[in-house]
């Protein structure tokens, strides 16, 4: 990992002293990421003293290595928490998932991999397909203020959308049956699929969308920055390493932007 962050700390060009003042203005950069029971492409875990661990952490220190400074980590429950973070500039920089409503308020860079949304149901339901969750009387369950709710809300117009705080909270009410099916993205189901015996994942989605990486607005020298970084992180092999550390080898790497 370290002879691969250091081809992709090569690979940035620009202004470093500009981006260093606009993403590490502490003296370090501060990484907004979001924790689960489950790690995945998105989703980090962490471990007994609170530390991240997952492939959003390791391309926000390959990120901090780039400007030649350390990383602290802001984790969240939720996307939605790490959003209003970095509009606010308590953070510096983050990974999301990307909608027109986050448009409005952050920045966006490439994307590091893409991923569509849809749910995770109990084997005791009748439902096959997401479209067979639009009906009265039907409870499904999403992450709050994220981009998988809002097309879930989108999509099922008579369905009734549940805004959960986090996936270990929506997986514990779906065991329950407080909700009927919980919606993320595909891959980051697959975990609790596995672990839920007789659960399935619905064919189709709600939408389709990258993960990209993501600075507050008016910071034009770190939006360059990042750019760069994800692009080379990309092409020199850098996320590819990520996910295969985090055991997500079927897992692409999104193209080139």
């Amino acid at each position: 990992m370290v002879v691969v962050i250091a081809a992709a700390a090569a690979g940035v060009a620009g202004d470093l002293a500009a981006a260093r003042r606009e993403l590490a203005s502490t003296g370090k950069v501060r990484v907004g990421v979001v924790s689960a029971p489950k790690p995945t492409a998105f989703f980090v875990v962490t471990d007994a003293d609170g530390r991240p661990h997952g492939v959003t952490a390791d391309l926000g220190e390959a990120l901090a290595h780039t400007l030649n400074v350390g990383s602290e980590f802001f984790v969240a429950h939720n996307s939605g928490e790490v959003t209003d973070a970095l509009e606010k500039g308590q953070i510096d920089v983050a990974f999301l998932p990307v909608d027109d409503e986050r448009r409005k308020r952050v920045e966006f860079g490439p994307a590091y991999m893409n991923f569509e949304s849809t749910c995770l149901v109990l084997g005791t339901s009748d439902f096959t397909k997401v479209s067979d969750l639009d009906r009265p009387g039907v409870r499904v369950g999403g992450e709050a203020n994220t981009t998988t709710i809002r097309a879930a809300a989108r999509a099922l117009k008579s369905a009734t959308i549940v805004a959960v705080p986090s996936v270990a909270e929506a997986i514990d009410m779906l065991r329950s049956g407080r909700i009927d099916a919980f919606a993320l993205g595909r891959e980051g189901l697959l975990p609790y699929q596995k672990e839920i015996a007789g659960s399935r994942i619905l064919e189709g989605f709600f939408h389709r969308t990258g993960i990209a990486i993501a600075v507050p607005k008016n910071r034009p020298a770190a939006l360059v920055h990042v750019r760069a970084f994800l692009e080379e992180a990309k092409a020199s092999g850098l996320v590819r390493r990520a996910l295969d550390n985090a055991g997500l080898l079927a897992t692409a790497v999104a193209p080139a932007e």
